[in-house]
């Protein structure tokens, strides 16, 4: 039965058993009933409507509810109740506004003779907030209903306890009793609210999710569903999320209003509470919400039964953990921030999580305590090594919240801009330039080292403008430094007039100074000039003593430096090195570069893997959209060069084609994505692009004084396309002249490439030009430009028809680039000619008969051993485990019937043909 023909899903019974007590009322039978329940569960709901089904039957009915603002009221409840009955006397009328006499229970005698007349249903909320003085009136009432046609409705909020109604207190009543306890909606009760107020059944995942947001409270679900069938979502499990959030915000509103029936000390524990959740136990919890809490009694009982906390271990936690807002919504800022560093500071020392404590920590206000730094800190290494970005920017600028001296603020200042870069990099820049332009005498280091971290993700001017200005205040050491950094990010172009460099010091011929010395070395670089000073001077800036140890951006110039000076081995070593100080430092910006510089230097040698392993880290350091619109020319222009090698072209098209920052064309590495651009337009047939693509990154280098064709080839390279377009004389005076600056220069491997770009264009004696270009490149580390030369000279012996001499070469060329990929630029170019030179190739193509049974990835690793590499560098170079290695190589060695390494070794040596070692 339900209550005037108004439907109330999972209150079914109790709608019943008020009818039938309303039935009663209208048959002479009076009693008392008790509804009890939580906040929200429907008692205010079921008192309403069992007095409107009163009213229907024709009954009288008197409402009153109980308020925590009138619980000191005298007579404030009664009052509400018998405010519409007639025929009070003066007496009753003058106490209830406090005149008449202390012992008289007023209006009680009226109410009583009026209702033989006339059965009445008195209907009372909230009886929990009864003032003494009502509730001793109804004490009094509940005496006498045995003779009376009168029926007492009442309702409390929390007290699930039988008999904890505050009106059980006067005694068993003389006139049945009824305590009806609502309990959460059921499983069953959620889907009939659903289907109510949706207008059709939810579906299973619909209704489940319903169930656990709501935790069965019929007010919050309700209230829920409402707004969620007001937005016009159908009740399925897709739209769950939805529903939860819809919840969430409904069950924040609801804790606030129970918050409102609290007292300000119970208020205190829930706001406590939702600052700290269960990290504490309970006598922590209540000496954080003051020192009332452990004197009120049942407080954690009234918590609980009002449906706001749970145990949880030695304390409590929140029902609705959502609620947090809504429960510190009435604090001011200035007190939510107080209470937070109370609890931070309990929290440290009953030894919480560093974690947990910063959580604290990010909204107190400052504590002042030596702890809270160090504490910072470590929680935004974790945060780091999570990948929880932004939580471990916070830690950091919380900690500059602290009061610090200027020196330590400036080194916390550094550590955030490190990691600022990850998702505000202007704010790093901006961090990083206060500190260059506010250092003194005492932060002087400090202030390199800024200057030095913000230059190495790209040469921005705002920091080179505030090196600039400070540098006539300095002195020393530090002046020297940062005199070198300035020099580092000049470039040197003729435009550049707004930073005065008229007014930086100059560089000295043989600087002392680390940082000068890597600037000097660039620069000698650049221009192609000195290369066994420049390589001396790179070593100097590498070195640990003195300023370049801690510092980032020499030691980048200083490795790029050795890798133009055919220094590969030792600048893979100190990139190691280096990679791994950026990353203990979370200098990702930084460390993004190195590895791009490591990406190039791998791709040199033709480890077209391991090249594209450390561009892909680098990726993962620093994204493509945070690089500096100075330095994301290099990264493209790398990723094309791979792109290409690998032989996805339509992977380097679209690297290509991708429109760049308008302000990279400012920064240093603008000429590297022309080149790579070139080099795609050459490979897609579009020859006069390609040329003009060419042209137009000499005239960005030249433009710098970037003279050195160990940079990039652009001369050898415009030759070729000229060659190609029928521009003889002009492809002639291009490779002559890179061939002569690459002399000047006198590294071997930019001789043996100015060489073949010489051997590539010429008519007359092309064999021996290019043969020339192989014995110059063969010693070199630069193996991809000694394979491509390997390729060119053995087409040019079978366009000559003597195949006799292109068989060993390509015999030579099969062992190198066994280990690349099939789909490579260059295992193309080889499968090719060994097509062309016939049966003789074939036996350089198959060291074995079972060797085409081997699976790619178990030829790859079978080659790179039998080449002599180790395990570990075959897992390096492949990108994979030690034991993915050796299951490689167990299963190769099964296919081909050999019993191990040496026999592989044997087996490959025997198939080149020749005793060339090109590992």
């Amino acid at each position: 039965m339900q209550l005037n023909g108004l439907p109330f899903p999972g209150r079914e019974r109790e709608q019943a058993m008020l009818a039938q007590v309303v039935a009663d009322l209208g048959r002479d039978r009076p009693s008392v009933v008790t509804v009890l329940g939580g906040p929200g569960y429907g008692q205010s709901r079921l008192l309403r409507l069992t007095a409107r089904l009163a009213e229907h039957q024709g009954l009288r009915v008197l409402r009153a509810q109980a308020t925590p603002t009138e619980r000191d009221v005298r007579y404030g409840v009664v009052g509400q109740l018998l405010a519409p009955m007639e025929g009070l006397t003066d007496g009753s009328l003058k106490t209830l506004t406090g005149q008449g006499s202390q012992n008289r229970l007023p209006g009680l005698a009226e109410l009583l003779r009026t209702a033989r007349e006339r059965p009445t249903l008195l209907v009372v909320e909230d009886v929990g907030w009864l003032d003494p003085d009502s509730l001793r009136w109804f004490g009094a009432l509940v005496r006498r209903l045995s003779a009376a046609r009168i029926t007492l409705l009442v309702s409390s909020t929390g007290r699930h306890r039988p008999g904890s109604c505050p009106l059980a207190s006067s005694g068993p009543p003389p006139v049945p009793a009824v305590e009806l306890r609502l309990a959460p909606l059921t499983r069953r009760d959620v889907a009939a609210t659903v289907a109510l107020i949706c207008g059709r059944p939810g579906d299973r995942g619909f209704v489940t999710a319903a169930l656990e947001a709501s935790a069965g409270n019929p007010e919050v679900l309700s209230e829920a569903l409402s707004r969620f069938a007001g937005s016009g979502y159908p009740p399925v499990a897709g739209r769950a999320p939805e529903l939860r959030s819809v919840i969430e915000a409904v069950g924040g509103e609801h804790t606030g209003r129970v918050l409102g029936v609290l007292t300000d000390t119970a208020v205190s524990v829930v706001r406590a509470l939702a600052v700290c959740g269960d990290l504490l136990d309970l006598s922590l919890l209540y000496a954080l919400a003051g020192p009332r809490a452990t004197s009120e009694p049942g407080l954690t009982a009234v918590l609980q039964e009002h449906g706001l906390v749970t145990e949880s271990g030695a304390g409590l936690r929140l029902c609705r953990p959502g609620a947090r807002d809504w429960i510190l919504a009435g604090m001011s800022g200035d007190e939510r921030a107080e209470l937070h560093a109370r609890a931070a500071e309990l929290a440290y020392r009953a030894a919480v999580a560093d974690e947990d404590i910063a959580r604290l920590l990010l909204a107190a206000r400052p504590v002042g305590e030596p702890w809270v730094i160090p504490l910072l800190r470590r929680a935004c290494a974790a945060a780091l090594r999570a990948g929880r970005t932004d939580q471990a920017i916070a830690c950091l600028a919380r900690a500059l919240e602290e009061p610090l001296e200027p020196a330590p603020r400036a080194e916390l200042g550094l550590e955030l801009a490190a990691i600022e870069v990850l998702s505000a990099p202007e704010a790093a820049d901006r961090r990083l330039t206060e500190i260059i332009r506010t250092g003194d005498g005492r932060s002087g280091r400090l202030r390199v080292r800024a200057a030095d971290l913000g230059l190495s993700r790209g040469a921005d001017k705002g920091l080179r403008r505030a090196v600039a200005d400070v540098l006539p205040a300095t002195d020393g050491a530090e002046r020297s430094a940062l005199t070198g950094l300035f020099w580092l990010t000049e470039t040197e172009r003729q435009d550049d007039t707004d930073l005065a460099p008229e007014a930086i010091p100059p560089l000295p011929a043989d600087p002392t100074c680390p940082v000068q010395a890597a600037a000097r070395a660039w620069r000698l670089a650049l221009r192609g000039e000195g290369l066994p000073a420049a390589r001396t001077l790179a070593r100097r800036a590498l070195t640990v003593d003195g300023g370049a140890g801690a510092m980032i951006l020499p030691r980048i110039v200083a490795v790029r430096t050795l890798l133009l000076t055919d220094d590969l081995d030792e600048a893979e070593v100190r990139l190691d090195v280096l990679h791994t100080d950026l990353r203990r430092r979370h200098a990702r910006a930084a460390a993004a570069v190195a590895l791009t510089v490591r990406s190039e230097l791998n791709l040199r040698r033709g480890r077209l893997d391991v090249a594209e392993r450390d561009l892909a880290a680098a990726e993962r350091s620093l994204p493509h959209r945070l690089w500096h619109p100075y330095t994301v020319p290099y990264l493209t222009a790398v990723r094309i060069a791979i792109a290409l090698e690998n032989g996805d072209t339509a992977q380097a098209g679209e690297l290509a084609d991708a429109p760049a920052p308008e302000e990279s064309r400012d920064g240093a590495s603008w000429g590297h994505l022309l080149f790579a651009r070139a080099l795609v337009a050459v490979r897609d047939g579009r020859l006069p692009e390609a040329l003009e693509l060419f042209r137009a990154t000499g005239r960005w280098h030249l433009s710098r004084g970037r003279i050195n064709p160990a940079l990039m080839p652009w001369r050898s390279m415009a030759a070729r396309v000229c060659e190609a377009l029928g521009d003889h004389e002009e492809a002639g005076r291009l490779t002559g002249e890179e061939l002569a600056l690459a002399r000047s220069w006198g590294a071997p491997s930019t001789i043996g490439w100015a060489q073949l770009g010489v051997g590539r264009v010429t008519r007359e004696g092309r064999a021996d030009r290019l043969r020339e270009a192989v014995a110059t490149l063969r010693g070199t580390p630069a193996r991809l430009a000694y394979a491509g030369s390997l390729v060119q000279l053995a087409a040019a012996e079978l366009d000559a028809g003597n195949a006799r001499a292109a068989d060993p070469l390509v015999a030579e060329l099969f062992t190198f680039v066994i280990a690349h990929r099939s789909a490579s630029r260059l295992v193309a170019r080889v499968r090719e000619l060994s097509e062309r030179t016939g049966a003789a190739a074939v036996r350089g193509r198959v060291p074995h008969p079972a060797w085409a049974t081997l699976t790619e990835p178990e030829r790859r690793t079978a080659a790179l051993a039998g080449l002599g590499h180790g395990n570990r560098e075959i897992a390096e170079t492949l990108s994979v485990t030690r034991r993915t290695v050796e299951l490689r190589l167990s299963g190769a060695y099964r296919k081909l019937g050999i019993g191990g390494r040496a026999e592989l070794i044997a087996l490959l040596r025997a198939a080149e043909g020749c005793g060339t070692d090109v590992a």
